[in-house]
């Protein structure tokens, strides 16, 4: 069994990239296969043994909360009496998931994000971080068990991918320089599925500020970033190109994420 730590997700950005669907909806609640990518997310760690999350909400955070409030009665099949209102649920199909929703302001940047959540991780020494749109295939246990052994403050996993992310160079398994978006790179990237020590939010300045530029720069100076290299699969879903791709992974039953039954 898991140790019990607890799963950020990053719900809140307008996902600009993607406004056909995003003018409608978050992007954490556009659909792969009939469900949401967060839905995605969360079934990944879940099936590893990490089942309580805080999605940080803000653009359409309404949506979010609408749809987990729904979840188990979108899920089962329901009798419903007319006369007294009252549901009945049958073969409820209840994931043993904990999801704290809190808003954490429609145009606060990602750290800051972060850091609005402090008083939910009162008592936790460590805690996972990942954006509510990107899937992959990556072992978590693996994940937290390196963290563990390195004894740093934080650690980013490192994908292999599309040149317009932010490049991470090593010095062994510590980060040696963090460049968010450069205009081309090669190698390795910024693929989320952190894992942090709760000493991470005070990198963190204020509302304004995203995790990937000050925060992630502060750790690599002072030696407190390390990353976990993920050569399997990994994607993001910034583009609607991106969308129909995984979509069409999830129809033709290729999906390299569905690691849950």
């Amino acid at each position: 069994m898991a140790e019990s730590i607890k799963t950020i997700i990053l719900a809140g950005g307008l996902g600009t990239r993607l406004a056909e669907e995003t003018t409608i909806r978050p992007k954490p609640m556009v659909e792969i296969g009939g469900h949401p990518i967060l839905w995605h997310i969360m079934n990944i760690y879940a099936w590893h043994g990490f089942p309580e999350f805080i999605v940080a909400l803000g653009y359409k955070g309404e949506m979010v909360k609408d749809f987990f409030l729904r979840f188990n009665a979108v899920n089962s099949d329901l009798s419903v009496d007319l006369a007294s209102g009252a549901a009945t649920l049958h073969g409820a199909r209840k994931p043993g998931w904990k999801v704290h929703l809190a808003d954490t302001g429609r145009d606060t940047q990602t750290g800051g994000r972060m850091l609005r959540l402090r008083s939910w991780l009162e008592g936790e020494d460590t805690f996972m971080m990942t954006y509510g749109d990107g899937v992959a295939d990556i072992d978590l246990g693996a994940l937290v068990a390196f963290h563990r052994r390195h004894g740093k403050l934080a650690t980013v996993t490192a994908v292999r991918p599309p040149a317009r992310f932010g490049a991470i160079q090593f010095d062994g398994d510590r980060v040696a320089r963090f460049a968010e978006k450069p205009q081309a790179n090669e190698g390795w990237i910024n693929g989320g599925f952190f894992v942090l020590d709760r000493r991470v939010l005070d990198y963190i300045n204020s509302d304004h500020e995203p995790w990937e530029t000050g925060p992630m720069e502060r750790l690599t100076a002072a030696g407190e970033l390390m990353a976990y290299r993920h050569e399997g699969f990994w994607q993001p879903m910034d583009t609607l190109r991106e969308r129909n791709y995984l979509e069409d992974l999830w129809n033709g039953g290729h999906a390299p994420w569905k690691v849950w039954p």
